[in-house]
């Protein structure tokens, strides 16, 4: 693989960058990382370690044109790529009252103000129903009026080789020229599957921590937990237990349709999608396919397409389950970053 002593004469700004995930994904395929953004100190370190760039700690709500304009490498192509906080059109945020959604109008207007040459956007596909479509639609709108080409489309990770049944909504823009979106590179009978992705790391406890890789650990279980996570069976549900260790709260009617909480995963089969807090055994089907646990945050970074190399935590510091977890599960997967990253490149290379 290519990396940056090869790179395009191209520099990419990646707000709302996290831990990288998706700087990362554009490094793997030979773009130069000028700078990433975001809010959370946490982020500094996975970022700027892993991706050889700097992070630059400011709430994007603040961040000025000139500020951005400046991080840019002069006399280069200007990529901008991000994912404003997807929270706020989250399934999960039935009221929609996270006053976080207005950060994509804030994407836009960056983008209105700096015109880089290309634009990635990616977020949750439910953001175009959010408001009726109105927030989206706004977003596109400024990108046609600043004389961008735009597309957009929901990409389905197991299409692209990510071992994991996450949905993405990715918009392309360009102002040099029409662009297309990704290209799937697998079908149904090549998908990834959690073994391809997590088979060959060594076996744990519930509670244990690898004794080579600090983030290869697995949450402690409570003495019910060990004992439902012992009767769960690959891709079943808690309907399978004895009754008498059936949560109260699944017993009411209210609670008969969670039925993947506290479930396990399956070997032969992409994950569902990694959340913040995959690594507990109870906030869904994150049970390891055979060992009586929750997944690892190794295993969870690995289906999420991060290398096994990847370090969320410098050598030395304490490891906190909430807040690499966190990190993990808000991530833009690497590979389909990568997938954009090489939509870019063959638009980049259709101009020569």
């Amino acid at each position: 693989m290519t990396h940056a002593a090869n790179a395009f004469a191209a520099s990419i700004v990646d707000l709302f960058c996290g831990a990288g995930g998706l700087s990362y994904g554009f490094k793997r395929e030979a773009f130069k990382i000028a700078a990433g953004i975001d809010i959370d100190e946490a982020c500094r370190f996975p970022y700027e370690k892993n991706n050889g760039s700097p992070f630059v700690r400011k709430d994007v709500a603040q961040l000025t044109a000139d500020d951005l304009s400046a991080l840019f490498e002069p006399n280069t192509m200007r990529i901008l790529v991000g994912c404003a906080p997807c929270q706020p059109f989250s399934t999960y945020n039935q009221k929609n009252e996270n006053p976080d959604w207005k950060l994509l109008h804030t994407f836009g207007a960056l983008i209105d103000a700096v015109r880089p040459d290309i634009v990635s956007m990616e977020n949750v596909p439910r953001l175009l129903s959010f408001r009726g479509g109105q927030i989206f639609d706004t977003f596109v709108a400024k990108l046609h009026a600043a004389d961008y080409h735009v597309v957009w489309g929901v990409l389905y990770g197991p299409d692209f080789g990510l071992a994991q049944t996450r949905s993405r909504l990715v918009l392309l823009a360009s102002r040099l020229g029409p662009i297309k979106m990704p290209t799937p590179t697998h079908d149904s009978e090549e998908y990834r599957t959690v073994q391809d992705e997590i088979g060959a790391l060594p076996p744990l406890d519930h509670g244990q921590v690898d004794d080579v890789d600090p983030l290869h650990r697995a949450s402690r279980l409570s003495e019910t937990n060990a004992e439902r996570i012992a009767s769960a069976k690959p891709g079943g549900t808690w309907r399978d237990w004895n009754p008498e260790l059936v949560a109260s709260c699944h017993k009411v009617e209210t609670g008969k349709g969670y039925s993947s909480v506290y479930g396990r995963m399956m070997w032969g089969a992409p994950s569902p999608t990694i959340t913040t807090q995959f690594y507990g055994f109870g906030n869904g089907r994150f049970g390891h396919p055979e060992q009586d646990r929750a997944l690892s945050l190794r295993e969870g970074a690995l289906l999420q397409g991060f290398p096994r190399d990847y370090q969320f935590a410098a050598p030395g510091e304490q490891i906190h389950f909430k807040r690499i977890g966190r990190m993990i599960g808000n991530a833009v997967p690497v590979t389909l970053a990568g997938a954009i990253a090489r939509a870019v490149k063959q638009h980049i290379e259709g101009l020569a």
